[in-house]
């Protein structure tokens, strides 16, 4: 970054998101919020779904494609085939691409853990959030999760506000004792703000009280993810929030495979009158629980048939014991072109263990729809279980 000028210096003010959940929906809510309220924003999430384009928007929109080779190029070209990895050289385009484009905020999602991540190299950010934590990528962050969570905090900065979302105690003391250090003011969910769902959306309560519609993103956590943004902006030096603005974005607000109805498309079109196609890229057992909830809080009664692929790297038996109690049938299937993925034999047979009696492998998403659909009767198809297979979906119902 030196040998590029430092350009993560050179940026407009900076919210900076690190957690295990509800990242992404979180800088999701924040753009559509700060887009209504007539700012423009740069934002780099991951992973990309369908097409690397997702990762970085440059004042709004995807960066296109002679925008992100030029820049790569010289990316590569500064390194000069230095070692690097995949994520380094992404975040290095971003910051490049960000620096020499004019907008008024940048929204900065974490890759992984925090501390040592690249988009770390940011020293003074506006806001820094912190959504829930869980155990997830244990190998790198710890099998505790203090550990991951004391990664997760070594983004807050010395006199830096930050949100917090709801967190297990664990977490929420690791996160307190480094603001006490940092000199950081904590505005964390419970206490300082909190956010609920209402007969007519949602309420929010911080600095200030908010009734607003509910959320265009389905689940009762994205009234959490939505109140987090919203704590954001409450705490985002000289912006000035409105209620118009606020309720706008919570409407606007698109994150695909989080909990997504596919109603158009090939895939879709597979399925009958009657039942739906949904998608969501839960990946671990936090996520997990909270694809429980939904299906039990969502007031649909038709069965819940689930079509997963996993990659070797997360705990399959820990998913599927939060999604047995919910579910009816399963499929399992290999994640095209993804060496992690677990044989679908294998995650069937863990499924069962895990009380998912109708559980059996199938060759693709494809014949994975055609057997569950087979049967008569209406049901709720969720295809789930990794962020890798939710974009093969996607591209393939393009």
């Amino acid at each position: 970054m030196a040998d590029l000028g430092d350009p993560q210096d050179r940026l407009p003010p900076v919210i900076h998101v690190a957690g295990t959940k509800g990242k992404g929906s979180t800088v999701a809510f924040l753009r559509a919020m700060l887009e209504a309220s007539g700012a423009r924003v740069h934002a780099y999430t991951s992973p990309h779904l369908v097409g690397f384009n997702e990762r970085i928007r440059l004042a709004g929109r995807l960066i296109d494609d002679a925008e992100l080779v030029a820049v790569l190029e010289e990316v590569e070209r500064v390194n000069a085939g230095r070692s690097i990895t995949f994520f380094e050289v992404t975040t290095a385009v971003a910051f490049l691409a960000f620096s020499r484009t004019p907008a008024d905020y940048v929204l900065l999602e974490v890759g992984m853990g925090g501390r040592l991540d690249a988009t770390n190299l940011v020293e003074r950010p506006a806001v820094v959030a912190l959504t829930p934590i869980s155990l997830d990528h244990v190998d790198f962050l710890g099998n505790t999760l203090a550990k991951i969570a004391g990664e997760k905090a070594g983004i807050m900065k010395r006199g830096v506000a930050t949100v917090v979302g709801p967190q297990p105690p664990e977490a929420a003391t690791v996160f307190e004792e480094r603001a006490a250090a940092l000199d950081a003011g904590l505005f964390r969910h419970g206490h300082e703000w909190s956010a609920r769902p209402t007969s007519t959306g949602m309420c929010y309560e911080g600095k200030q009280r908010f009734d607003l519609p509910r959320p265009a993103l389905s689940g009762a956590h994205q009234i959490d993810n939505a109140g987090v943004a919203i704590a954001v902006l409450e705490n985002l030096p000289k912006f000035r929030l409105g209620t118009q603005a606020l309720a706008q974005g919570l409407h606007a607000v698109e994150w695909p495979a989080r909990l997504q109805v596919l109603a158009k498309g090939p895939l879709a079109a597979l399925v009958p009158s009657g039942s739906v196609l949904i998608l969501d890229g839960a990946h671990n057992e936090a996520a997990a629980a909270v694809v429980a909830q939904w299906a039990r809080d969502s007031g649909d009664t038709r069965p819940l048939d689930l079509i997963v692929g996993m990659r070797a790297n997360k705990d399959a038996a820990r998913f599927f014991a939060h999604l047995a109690p919910v579910a009816r049938r399963v499929r399992t299937i290999a994640i095209p072109d993804d060496a992690l993925s677990v044989p679908p034999a294998d995650l069937a047979a863990i499924a069962r263990e895990a009380g998912l009696r109708d559980a059996n492998e199938s060759g693709d998403v494809t014949a994975a729809i055609r057997e569950l659909t087979a049967q008569p009767g209406d049901a709720r198809i969720l295809i789930t279980g990794s962020l890798y297979l939710a974009g093969h979906v996607l591209r393939m119902n393009e």
